[in-house]
């Protein structure tokens, strides 16, 4: 029956790796999706599973509308788009960190409590691939930006003058480094998500909660072995 298909959209880039072998890893075999072969849908009968390969940030759009019924998207992905999709599952993969970043010749001075005192920030250019993220970030200190959006280079927009500082996502700290931004406060952190379309979710609810429970067991064999 296709009722008991379910269509899953992973992303490209470097979270498909991860989720592959998450769903290999509960029987779901995959091995043979890849981003090199241009391939964009799987069907895998033998799991009752279909695979589509989607842009990260396109995946809850994908989800909210019905095209897929569940997704693998990265927590800052699903703040930004704000779509209407269920949140199942932290995959405790992808891990990366919110923050906003300043050249270092121009950070604002610490306070008592030693982090920096953002209040001069008031009413100034962020530039940001994530202005929702920003905007929601500062109004919950009180204050007002000027969200520039960009798709990328992020780092050069305070180096160039097109902005005050930057909110961006970093693993390492390493690209802020090698272009001498400082990180002046912490946002939020995140990792990626399994996300379900909300209608997918109730007709579809014994076949996804079976998938859930399997996903929280292979999530901790994986913790046991490492």
């Amino acid at each position: 029956m296709e009722n008991d298909f379910l269509t899953i959209a992973l992303p490209k880039g470097k979270l498909l790796i991860d989720s592959i072998e998450l769903l290999s890893r509960i029987g779901i075999e995959c091995s043979h999706v890849n981003e090199d072969s241009r391939k964009l849908f799987y069907d895998l009968p033998n799991s009752k599973v279909k695979i589509i390969i989607c842009r990260a940030t396109d995946i809850p759009t994908y989800v909210e509308y019905g095209a897929a019924d569940l997704g693998i998207a990265g927590k800052d992905t699903l703040l930004e788009e704000n779509k209407d999709v269920v949140e199942l599952l932290d995959l405790k993969f992808g891990y990366c960190r919110f923050v906003v970043a300043m050249p270092e010749g121009r950070v604002p001075p610490k306070l008592p409590n030693d982090e920096y005192d953002l209040s001069g920030l008031n009413h100034q250019r962020v530039a940001t691939k994530f202005p929702r993220v920003a905007e929601a970030f500062f109004s919950g200190l009180g204050m007002q930006v000027s969200p520039i959006k960009l798709h990328g280079n992020i780092e050069l927009a305070p180096c160039v003058g097109l902005a005050e500082m930057i909110v961006d996502i970093v693993s390492t700290g390493k690209t802020l480094r090698e272009n001498h931004l400082l990180e002046v406060a912490p946002i939020l952190e995140a990792t990626s998500r399994l996300i379900a379309n909300r209608v997918a979710y109730r007709m579809k609810y014994e076949r996804i909660r079976d998938l859930v429970g399997k996903l929280r067991i292979g999530m901790n064999e994986d913790v046991t072995a490492k």
